[in-house]
């Protein structure tokens, strides 16, 4: 569908700049920056660990509190983009990143490593919306756009990839903090470029930001991201449940509110686009399938096979170099052949990637998973970067903060359900294996904690205890990849049908 025409303004003019390629660049800074962050501190958390001494549920924190705090403020930072502007808020929330990395880097308490990581959550919340609203703006001819939003979502995919690499290689030869300190450098040339190369853009009738409705969506995704994440770790717990249905209570508030409000912080009426639930759907179910192996992944390549952690991100690269190839190409695919058939082509692609890896064993070789982690990156990669553009074709373009944070909402919220539902299986499994008299519980609830364990038995039982506890945990990865295998295919099925007749524009708007 093409989008809504506006009134002529000031943006729409300078859209047409030379300086749209240069200022892409500058996005895409902002883009490797949160998305190297999210993976960097899964590496550092053993070094944190020991040097603050946090507590079980504090240590949780620390891991977890950022991306509640992103999924829940990511409609909200959306849509206020759209109001006040969203260059402004991209170089606002820029410089607060940049602050809350330092604060990050040096906090001397698991506290205030809690406080940091959610404010450092605050500012993330800001940057990834506003990053591809302004794609939106800056690019109306759409098959530029198509280009731009593929270098978007590969440079996404890349900072993922590459974030354990660049934390493996910090962590050997520096102290933890440095892991949050390389954002600065970053942050300085973003926010020095951006003021001069970015143009503003924003809703021309955006009415009031209503706190209420900021609320309820805090509330909500919080309660249920939070509910889902403990009741995978911790079971069916009155704090899970009473999480859970205090989200659902607030998400559902939101939801009416926002179909009584003249001026709604999310209007609802966009899902009312077949292409715009389309895209939306495929990108949550593809984040829940892919999440199980993403997040197991390391564990097995360092704890089950004892690679280095460098050598570890290392032999996650080829996702990332399937990602790049696929983001770059994806735009001219949908157009020669369909939307919906480069979409559900990419999910089977994957779904049958994950299928490959139910054979894992523990002396499986790189080959077999290396290829299977290319082929992951080649279908996420086209699907991906065809849904973005789709979603952003979607709706007129003062509307684009808003839809990008659905989007992005999307991914957090799949991320969350598929570390849940895929990472509860895993476990399951895994709790299952025989140990040696005498082994510690904490063997049984994590692969960590059987390697912990290990190391205080003598060495027949630490032997016997390792060579059960990985036979079990790679017996878990190879389910949780069939399951995700299953949701894929069912995501591509579902994308097929839901993506019907959807085409990328084909011309660009003209004042």
């Amino acid at each position: 569908m093409t989008a809504v025409k506006q009134p002529t303004t000031e943006t729409e003019v300078t859209q047409a700049r030379p300086g749209r390629w240069l200022a892409l660049g500058v996005l895409v800074f902002a883009v490797l920056l949160v998305a190297v962050d999210a993976t960097v501190l899964g590496l550092a958390t053993p070094y944190i660990s020991e040097d603050l001494n946090p507590s079980g549920t504090q240590l949780l924190w620390i891991g977890d509190v950022y991306s509640f705090v992103i999924a829940g403020l990511l409609v909200s930072m959306g849509s206020l983009g759209d109001r006040v502007g969203r260059k402004k808020l991209l170089l606002i929330g820029a410089t607060a990143f940049g602050a809350m990395s330092v604060l990050n880097a040096y906090a001397t308490t698991p506290e205030l490593m809690i406080l940091a990581r959610a404010l450092l959550g605050v500012a993330g919340a800001t940057l990834m919306p506003s990053t591809l609203a302004l794609i939106r703006n800056i690019f109306p001819d759409p098959r530029e756009r198509s280009l731009a939003v593929g270098i978007w979502g590969a440079t996404a995919s890349a900072g993922a990839a590459v974030g354990p690499v660049v934390g493996g290689v910090l962590l050997e030869h520096f102290w933890w903090g440095s892991v949050f300190l390389i954002n600065l450098p970053v942050m300085v040339v973003l926010v020095a470029v951006g003021a001069r190369l970015l143009p503003e853009s924003r809703n021309p009738r955006p009415g009031p930001w209503d706190l209420a409705s900021v609320l309820l969506s805090l509330v909500g995704m919080v309660g249920v991201v939070y509910a889902i994440k403990e009741a995978a770790s911790h079971g069916a717990s009155a704090d899970a449940l009473a999480a859970g249905a205090l989200g659902a209570a607030a998400l559902f508030g939101f939801v009416r509110r926002q179909l009584t409000l003249p001026a709604p912080l999310l209007d609802m009426r966009l899902f009312r686009h077949r292409g715009f639930s389309g895209a939306v759907a495929a990108d949550l179910l593809t984040v829940l399938g892919l999440s199980g192996l993403v997040f197991f992944l390391s564990q097995y390549l360092q704890l089950v096979q004892g690679r280095r952690p460098l050598e570890a991100g290392l032999a996650e690269l080829p996702a990332a170099v399937g990602a790049v190839v696929a983001g770059l190409v994806a735009g001219r695919a949908a157009r020669r052949f369909s939307v919906r058939s480069v979409v559900a082509g990419g999910l089977a692609a994957v779904g049958v990637a994950l299928a490959s890896l139910t054979v894992l064993t523990q002396s499986t070789g790189y080959p077999l998973l290396g290829t299977a982690l290319l082929v992951v990156g080649l279908g996420a990669g086209f699907s991906f970067t065809v849904t973005a553009d789709v979603i952003l074709s979607s709706v007129p373009k003062e509307r684009a903060g808003s839809a990008s944070a659905v989007s992005e909402t999307a991914y957090e919220l799949g991320a969350a359900l598929g570390i849940a539902l895929l990472g509860s299986v895993v476990t399951g499994v895994y709790r299952g294996f025989t140990a040696p008299a005498g082994t510690p519980a904490v063997a049984h609830e994590s692969l960590g904690g059987a390697v912990e364990a290990a190391s205080e038995l003598p060495a027949d039982s630490a032997a016997a205890l390792m060579a059960a506890a990985r036979e079990a945990f790679v017996d878990g990865l190879a389910v949780a990849a069939g399951a995700g295998a299953a949701i894929l295919l069912a995501a591509s099925v579902a994308a097929w049908f839901l993506l019907r007749g959807q085409r990328l524009e084909e011309r660009a708007e003209h004042p």
